[in-house]
């Protein structure tokens, strides 16, 4: 009996926090006439592809999203490299200083980024990088819940197999990339999906680094879309909103499985 009431509420708490993104695609979907109506529709009727073609008339969608593409795919790449390096170090290498050093970095995960703009903005204009890609990307290359994400999953891989991989004359970057890499296969699935979420949504520095309206992002885009649609349609917005959340949707579904055994064996070993 517990059970079934257990599974009637996730059930429910699925369908409460499905509904928002069902009720943007079926109004990307409608005719504005018969968007935002009450009680809502769940289907759209009749349906039409209208709403997203008017989005590349109002904004260059297209360069948008490659350039999203671009700093997305770069972050990913560069911060689980960085990431996997420095997990490493901290969980299997003894060297002075390590815990401390560890104990910093998890510090700065308490620290808004709007604290470090600043600085950052002032080495950024020092490389001259400011309006480009570059700037958005290159600060996100060390990302510290990352190291802290892949530490946790390290500690769930046996020891033994280091050891026995010494025993063969293997070095450490041998140990990483031939044996702990491929088992922590998931973790690393799982952040690269933490990692490109977050980089394909961010909005703030974008916003900030970004001027030239052909390198800006697709965040930076949906604010101006919203600004060229004034008093015209919203579900010209929504369809362009939903041509954002589509890919990371698919994404997820693509790789849930690893993403789930990821995070239910994480952090199991200290």
């Amino acid at each position: 009996m517990k059970g079934k009431l257990l599974d009637l509420v996730l059930v429910l708490g699925g369908l409460v926090m499905i509904a928002p993104l069902v009720w943007l695609v079926v109004n990307a979907l409608s005719e504005p006439i018969n968007a935002f109506q009450l009680p809502p529709r769940w289907i759209p009727n009749p349906p039409t592809l209208q709403n997203f073609q008017q989005v590349p008339g109002l904004i260059p969608f297209a360069r948008m999203a490659w350039n999203s593409l671009q700093i997305a795919v770069l972050t990913t790449a560069g911060a689980l490299f960085t990431s996997a390096m420095a997990a490493y170090a901290f969980n299997r290498l003894r060297f002075p200083g390590r815990d401390q050093i560890f104990s910093v970095l998890l510090a700065a995960l308490v620290v808004p980024v709007q604290l470090t703009v600043v600085p950052i903005f002032i080495m950024m204009r020092w490389l001259h990088l400011v309006d480009t890609t570059v700037a958005i990307w290159l600060p996100a290359l060390v990302n510290v819940f990352g190291i802290f994400f892949l530490r946790q999953y390290i500690s769930s891989i046996p020891r033994e197999l280091d050891e026995a991989a010494i025993m063969d004359g293997a070095g450490h970057f041998w140990i990483l990339f031939r044996v702990i890499l491929p088992l922590a296969r998931p973790g690393l699935t799982a952040l690269g999906i933490f990692v490109f979420e977050a980089s394909w949504n961010n909005f703030f520095w974008p916003y900030i680094f970004l001027s030239t309206p052909e390198k800006m992002t697709l965040p930076v885009g949906l604010v101006s879309l919203q600004g060229a649609v004034g008093g015209g349609p919203a579900v010209v917005l929504f369809a362009a909103i939903t041509l954002v959340v589509l890919p990371i949707l698919i994404l997820f579904l693509i790789f849930q499985r690893s993403f789930i055994a990821s995070i239910a064996t994480t952090g199991l070993r200290a």
